[in-house]
């Protein structure tokens, strides 16, 4: 497999994956990439955010680091037109929706929730800043959210929100099946007891195999997905989990979308799994100044190329 790198300008940065006949970035047989415009027969889009933290406006004009960018209106306009292009678009976040701007100190969640609801998001997972009003908050805006809560392991049994929130989703998109699953930093030491309650944390690597073991062989998922929140990397600490560690520990994840470390990627990373296949692993940063673009082409006989790119909003 030979991944090419390239930046077409300062606010859209590209990578593309070729793939050898003998095996391919997901692992289900070898296509040839020529033109990402043409490729294939069907042709699947996943868009992502991370960390949004209540950002709803563009930033002032006058900022030191973002003046002008950002702001929801925007995103939703970028998703709109993607859309058009290609029907076949799922929306995705992957955590810490929560906090930030005065939106939350007022409303509680409730517009961060409303205005991802009308731009249809599919799915997100929940991260530590999810919990700053505590589970009864977070259960008091789940009526606001005509989207998928995910998080496989989380475990809400003795509260409030049990039976809110889902381990992973399916969908079937032009006969493509697609299994995203949830995954959450510890609470402990991040958000107080008093908030997060009875909430359980297991350990995300033995949860993820589970799961995706569970999406590929009782699902037969041809894609599979990570909504992280458990960060990047911390340079291999064992006793924090992260998104680079869990790509070369999983076997069947294909794509991991990641949260709270705030990281930018300038291209996805990509690493091997613990069978030797490639995983894409991405970040767009925060506070919705940056939309996450992977584009899936499958050919007649479900070979896979990927195409992926980082837009500035």
């Amino acid at each position: 497999m030979t991944v090419l790198f390239n930046s077409t300008n300062m606010r859209r940065r590209s990578f593309i994956t070729k793939t050898a006949a003998s095996s391919t970035l997901l692992g289900l047989g070898g296509l040839a990439l020529n033109s990402c415009t043409t490729i294939g027969k069907k042709h699947l889009t996943i868009l992502h955010t991370n960390d949004v933290h209540s950002h709803i406006d563009p930033f002032p004009s006058d900022h030191s680091r973002y003046a002008n960018l950002g702001g929801l209106a925007r995103r939703a306009s970028l998703v709109e037109r993607i859309r058009h292009e290609n029907p076949n678009t799922l929306l995705f976040d992957a955590g810490d929706i929560f906090q930030g701007t005065p939106y939350f100190n007022f409303y509680g969640g409730e517009l961060e929730f409303k205005l991802m609801s009308m731009l249809k998001y599919d799915a997100a997972t929940i991260g530590n800043h999810d919990f700053d009003n505590g589970i009864d908050g977070l259960l008091a805006q789940m009526p606001h959210a005509q989207f998928e809560l995910i998080s496989a392991n989380y475990d809400f049994t003795n509260t409030v929100m049990d039976g809110l929130v889902k381990p992973y989703q399916t969908y079937l998109i032009d006969g493509i099946k697609i299994g995203v699953y949830g995954l959450g930093i510890a609470l402990d030491g991040l958000v107080t007891k008093k908030l997060y309650k009875e909430t359980q944390y297991e350990h995300p690597y033995n949860v993820a195999f589970d799961i995706e073991r569970r999406l590929k062989n009782e699902e037969h998922c041809d894609i599979i997905v990570c909504l992280s929140h458990l960060g990047y990397d911390y340079d291999g600490n064992p006793n924090r989990p992260d998104d680079v560690r869990l790509a070369q520990k999983t076997s069947y994840t294909n794509l991991i979308i990641g949260g709270h470390t705030h990281t930018f990627l300038e291209k996805p990373h990509v690493l091997n799994n613990k069978m030797g296949m490639p995983v894409l692993v991405n970040q767009v940063g925060c506070y919705g100044l940056n939309l996450g673009r992977i584009d899936f082409y499958f050919d007649a006989s479900k070979h896979i190329s990927v195409d992926g790119i980082s837009i500035s909003v």
